[in-house]
């Protein structure tokens, strides 16, 4: 029959102004209205589940009343690991092999490339992924191992890090059907193109009966355009494609230009929103005009003008050239707006403000379609203030869900080995004791006590470091850690030298249930992680897989990050949340298109590690750039909404942002859109206060008697330099936390060196032949970060091997050493002062030394001289009060040994003397009077910062609110 006499191909389109899954719906409807069964015996095939779910809900809009709807048939989205419809795999038919479950074949990929190229299991995970992608493209395309083996011949010019890749991928492909013929399965992908084959054969030669409709598929590959080939010329077929554009929006000089997927077509456009349905009416071998309009595609009144302006701003940049003779109404793009935020918090506040208002609106439908995930996430969280939940298609991932997190914090305590962070993480943890009330209480105090314990450098890792740590049962947290301990012992093993990835699995499952209960697997997110750990556990590549600690966490997050957790009901019937996919079926009243940033919409093409551009243009393979036109011809669809407001923020979290390439293109085809400023201004305040009421400089002035009447020695500067820090501390009984796995720091070598002189006096009798040694022993447990053994311990030796000199020294006058770390205390101006000496002599004169012990430099003669750092006169009040025991006397002598260098000298180690023993006691004595009868007996305000210059430590600078009023009181 010649191509005269051929039936024309029944191939329709949607214009993008309406909507597709409606204008589908209420065609079908129409036509089938006098068989109530004729829907029914009807077959419709669309792109996946998704697009199942959109049109179901558009029948049920069309019909009005109950109808019965025609079979909704998936024909599979590889790019979503979807499976095809069971309709396509029916009984009696020639069996095809099962598929090989995704996650089996992920893991042994893996596998294979660890074997192959030595790399951690998260890198090879993170490879076996992009090279089952590659995979299924190839297969999708149809090329063979063999054409790839080819490409290694022709492109010896490649970088030789791309030779590398490529050789390795072709050894990969060639072991790999070894290995999956011994699991027993064929490729998903391959199935899938083996179902629709044999449909597409089946269907030519037994058409089925009733209606048979492809409605929204857009992709090119070949299986799926032989199937829609032979629909269209089926007596009772249909191809519907959405948003092709006609010879009016797109003229055939631009339409041919867009080229094909040979060399000989042209160089190819694939950025262009049109360039996908191009390539798939090409291997239809349909032309552009035998594509007719579908008779229900009812849109926006100026749906249109707003095509045919969205069409000329995408055109190819060959034909922009165009712009210039468009009249004002071609360049009219209608009911659509734009607002500009100066950051992605302020978007996401913007727009949930417009979705709510939409909602003023009886039965008005808004959507937010955005590829940024972050941005989508926190416009949900904005809704929940008002009580909206949006309906997400994304849904969320499982390691942002409690038991997801629960999951990641397990894990990560294993592999830090039960750091003080991870640990406390793990152990706080919401779902942790949560079915007993009275038992979580219990476990949330020994956590706290934990917490308050383990503050400040880490104890040595594993369960051993945390035994030794809480060894002493009279430690702050020792009974805590004794009541938990059992609860997380098998931590230290969960990751040993042997863990496979099921194994890991096992052991999250087993250590997440003895912890949580059920607690853990109920609900949406809880069956999704058993349902995952449980696959985890069975397949067979997982069990060859090593995981060590360093591959654990990032593993289990790529894993729970590819499980979205949707939950079944409750969310608002009229705003949506949507990703690109879901969208290209769906219009509301209100569309926002959100995040329109270069990099984020459209997201740049990522690169593919193993295949090189050059050679999948060469095998035929659709390039990265294809992404783009998908990306630009959803955007042209969904501008033609009734009511579009776009936005994009100016900085996203680190710099300036730049506009989508989408975005400028309408601007400059329109000369800029109307702004939105009553929605940025209104984002704007809406978190804005009334008024503002800047904060005063803080003066604190309880009653008297409140104040307290007890001080230590070390508090004085505090209290003259800083009343009010005196004041939260000592009154309001607030102290700073050190830091969880603090740094050794300055605080940190100063109790080291205290700890080693004490036990210098208390086992060694200060002999000074035992000081250079217990020193070396000291730096060598296994306490000490080796970093500071090797930069700080020379210069402690150094330091010591000094002292043990002054000791011999003063030891040969008659100088003995009488007690260290001596806690005293002396009722001194109707005040209690206590304190605590480092080390107090007895000389030969019989009076008494104090000694202060320092690793940096003692405090300088101006200090002192303006009455701070009088530290060691106080101690003296103290021991001329009898205050230290049978230690009495006036001093007399004050000394600093000091670890430091002395100025001018290279030598580390030195003593400094305090003045003279009288005059240091008697200005200590005046200034505590003072400083008492000031604030402690007296009445004055405890003022912040009343003398900056030595108010030293800012612990209470935020409680102060220190910025607020700095500088303006």
């Amino acid at each position: 029959m010649s191509a005269s006499d051929r039936a024309r191909p029944s191939v329709w389109s949607i214009p993008a102004e309406a909507s597709f899954a409606d204008a589908l719906a209420i065609e079908l409807v129409r036509r089938h209205a006098g068989d109530p069964l004729a829907l029914a015996r009807g077959r419709i095939l669309l792109p996946n589940a998704r697009a199942v779910r959109s049109v179901t809900e558009a029948f049920v809009r069309a019909s009005g009343a109950g109808l019965l709807l025609p079979r909704l048939i998936p024909i599979g989205d590889s790019a979503l690991d979807e499976r095809v419809g069971g309709a396509l795999d029916p009984v009696g038919a020639t069996p095809v092999p099962p598929a090989i479950d995704p996650l089996t074949r992920h893991a042994e990929l893996a596998v294979l490339i660890q074997a192959e190229g030595g790399r951690g299991t998260a890198e090879s995970w993170r490879l076996a992924g992009e090279l089952a992608r590659t995979l299924d493209q190839l297969l999708v395309e149809e090329k063979s191992p063999a054409d790839l083996a080819a490409q290694l011949v022709e492109n010896g010019d490649l970088a030789a890090h791309q030779q590398r890749a490529l050789r390795q991928l072709s050894v990969l492909l060639d072991r790999w059907p070894e290995r999956r013929a011994a699991l027993g399965g064929i490729e998903l992908t391959e199935r899938r193109n083996r179902l629709l084959e044999a449909t597409a054969r089946r269907w030519r030669g037994n058409p089925p009966t009733g209606f048979t409709i492809a409605a929204g598929i857009t992709t090119a590959a070949p299986a799926v355009a032989r199937l829609l080939a032979t629909i269209a010329a089926m007596p009772e077929g249909a191809v519907v494609l959405p948003g092709l554009a006609d010879a009016a929006l797109l003229p055939d000089e631009q339409w041919e230009a867009l080229g094909g997927e040979r060399d000989e077509d042209g160089r190819p456009e694939p950025t262009h929103p049109q360039y996908h349905l191009k390539l798939l009416l090409g291997r239809m071998g349909i032309a552009r005009a035998e594509v007719q309009p579908w008779p229900a595609a009812s849109a926006a009144s100026d749906g249109p003008e707003r095509s045919r302006a969205a069409a000329q701003a995408l055109t190819a940049a060959s034909f922009s050239h165009g712009w210039r003779s468009l009249s004002p109404e071609d360049r009219r793009l209608g009911n659509v707006q734009l607002a500009i935020l100066p950051d992605p918090a302020a978007e996401a506040q913007a727009i949930a403000l417009k979705l709510r208002e939409a909602l003023e609106t009886p039965e008005r439908t808004a959507a937010l379609v955005t590829p940024d995930r972050q941005l989508a996430r926190r416009v949900g969280e904005h809704l929940k203030r008002w009580g909206i939940e949006a309906d997400d298609s994304a849904g969320t991932p499982l390691g942002l869900t409690p038991t997801g997190t629960f999951l990641l914090a397990l894990a990560r305590a294993g592999a830090e080995r039960l750091a003080p962070v991870a640990l406390l993480s793990l152990l706080g943890h919401p779902l942790v004791r949560s079915a007993d009330e009275d038992a979580r209480q219990s476990w949330r105090d020994d956590v706290r006590a934990l917490d308050l314990a383990l503050r400040g450098p880490r104890p040595l890792a594993g369960l051993t470091g945390l035994d030794r740590f809480f060894a002493d049962p009279d430690k702050r947290g020792a009974k805590a850690w004794e009541r938990v301990r059992p609860a997380v012992a098998a931590l230290d093993t969960l990751l040993g030298e042997r863990t496979t990835l099921a194994g890991l699995a096992t052991g999250l499952r087993e250590l997440g249930t003895a912890l949580c209960g059920d607690a853990l697997w109920s609900g949406p997110a809880g069956r999704a992680a058993a349902d995952l750990l449980a696959a985890l556990e069975t397949s067979a590549g997982t069990a060859r897989l090593p995981v060590g600690q360093d591959d654990a966490v990032p593993l289990l997050r790529t894993l729970f990050d590819e499980t979205a957790i949707r939950p079944p009901y409750g969310q608002h019937p009229r705003v949506r949340i949507l990703g690109l996919l879901e969208a290209r079926l769906i219009k509301t009243d209100l569309m926002v298109l959100a995040g329109l940033n270069e990099g984020s919409w459209p997201a740049p093409p990522s690169p593919d590690p193993w295949l090189p551009v050059k050679v999948r243009r060469k095998l035929g393979l659709p390039g990265p750039e294809l992404r783009i036109g998908l990306s630009a011809h959803d955007f042209a669809s969904l501008l033609c909404a009734p009511t579009v407001l776009l936005t994009r923020a100016r900085r996203d979290g680190r710099s300036p942002t730049v506009s989508s390439r989408l975005l400028l293109r309408l601007e400059a085809l329109t000369g800029g859109l109307p702004r939105d400023h009553h929605l940025e201004a209104l984002a704007a305040a809406l978190d804005e206060p009334l008024r503002e009421v800047p904060a005063e400089r803080p003066r604190p002035s309880p009653p008297v008697a409140q104040r307290p009447r007890t001080i230590r020695v070390t508090d004085l500067d505090r209290l003259k330099a800083d009343p009010y820090s005196f004041y939260a501390k000592a009154m309001l009984g607030l102290r700073a936390l050190d830091p969880l796995n603090a740094e050794q720091d300055a605080a940190w070598k100063g109790t080291t060196v205290h700890r080693l002189f004490e036990l210098w006096f208390g086992e060694d009798q200060c002999a000074p032949a035992q000081l250079l040694p217990r020193a070396r022993e000291l730096l060598a447990t296994d306490d000490i970060h080796p970093l500071m053994r090797a930069l700080w311990g020379p210069r402690l030796l150094a330091a010591i091997e000094r002292f043990a000199e002054f000791e011999t020294a003063n030891q040969a006058e008659g100088r003995r050493p009488s007690g260290a770390e001596v806690d005293g205390e002396a009722l001194v101006a109707g005040v209690k002062l206590k304190g605590r000496a480092d080390r107090i002599d007895r000389l030969a004169d019989g009076s008494l030394a104090v000694l202060d012990f320092k690793t940096g430099k003692p405090p300088a003669k101006k200090q002192v001289e303006a009455g701070f750092a009088l530290q060691l006169g106080l101690l003296g009040l103290i021991a001329e009060a009898g205050g230290f025991g049978d230690l009495k006397g006036a001093p007399g002598l004050y000394e600093y040994w000091s670890l430091a260098k002395e100025d001018r000298s290279d030598a580390r180690g030195y003593v400094q003397t305090v003045g003279t023993a009288d005059a240091l006691l008697a200005q200590a004595r005046a200034d505590f009077t003072a400083a008492a009868e000031r604030w402690l007996t007296g009445s004055s305000p405890f003022t912040a910062k009343l003398q900056p210059r030595f108010a030293k430590y800012g612990d209470y600078d935020q409680l102060m609110r220190l910025e607020e009023w700095l500088g303006r009181s």
